[in-house]
């Protein structure tokens, strides 16, 4: 009598999920696909440090929070990244960009803020004092030249007298041709890789194809319009990490490094990860 093969072994691991209205497409189906899993929704810096702490297993993480670990591992092509103007990444400032002195950064930004400030330092050799702006803090009720905005809120509008709108992916890639990679699933070395990469794959092609749902059901929680929604989602984002998005991360890699805000020996686990898959 022949043996049927056995069912893999639940995936009882600690996911730390973004709660911001650009990862949902990543997350819509993904406790339906490992309902074992424990699943956490917080902002991208909290899961970093929650990921470094051994609280979870495994996050999606901002992109410049992998350069600083060397034992960490991408685990999917599942990203989120955009290849233009972002809209939720947006730099807010009082005085021209040259003048620039202060600068208050999004208390959930890690990876937005090393870009804004590998912007400012190699574009206009400009490097301000950096505060924190907490989450649930307006930017008019701060008095620093310039404001970080991301996530949810970076696409509400904003009041005060701002010069200057920088939006970041616009920049980015008006800059160096490339896309750029602000979060991806990483994973703590005792992950079981190949399980996880699948799972993520399978939970971001679901959410792509439902869009409209994500878009209709959202909007109410975050107090943007449906269409506004959808055309973010849709237009503005990508989710696959590709060959030009690896190499977008290579180049925010090489410039971390180079502006100080990543250590250069984390080069070959870099390049390790950004094989063609």
């Amino acid at each position: 009598m022949s043996q049927g093969v056995s069912e893999p072994a639940p995936l009882n691991c600690r996911v730390g999920a973004v709660s911001y209205l650009n990862s949902k497409p990543l997350i819509a189906d993904l406790q339906r696909l490992v309902p074992e899993a424990t699943i956490v929704v917080d902002l991208p810096s909290r899961l970093a440090d929650q990921l470094a702490g051994e609280q979870l297993d495994v996050a999606l993480i901002p992109s410049i929070e992998f350069f600083h670990h060397s034992d960490y591992q991408i685990v999917s092509d599942a990203c989120v990244s955009c290849e233009g103007p972002v809209r939720s990444v947006k730099l807010y400032s009082r005085v021209p960009v040259v003048e620039i002195r202060t600068l208050s950064l999004d208390e959930g930004s890690r990876t937005s803020a090393a870009l804004v400030k590998i912007l400012l330092q190699e574009q206009f050799h400009v490097e301000p004092d950096y505060q924190m702006l907490p989450i649930g803090t307006l930017p008019e009720q701060c008095s620093s030249d310039a404001v970080l905005l991301i996530g949810d809120r970076a696409m509400r509008p904003v009041d005060g007298p701002f010069q200057v709108v920088w939006d970041l992916g616009e920049q980015w890639i008006a800059w160096t041709g490339l896309p750029f990679v602000f979060s991806m699933w990483v994973a703590r070395p005792e992950a079981d890789v190949r399980r996880l990469g699948a799972v993520f794959a399978s939970a971001r092609d679901a959410g792509v194809e439902r869009l409209e749902e994500i878009a209709r059901r959202e909007a109410p929680n975050v107090g943007l319009s449906e269409d506004l929604c959808l055309r973010y989602l849709r237009d503005h984002l990508t989710f696959r990490l590709g060959p030009r998005q690896r190499q977008g991360l290579a180049r925010f890699y090489e410039l971390a490094c180079r502006t100080g805000l990543a250590p250069a020996g984390a080069g070959r686990s870099i390049d390790r990860e950004l094989e063609p898959t």
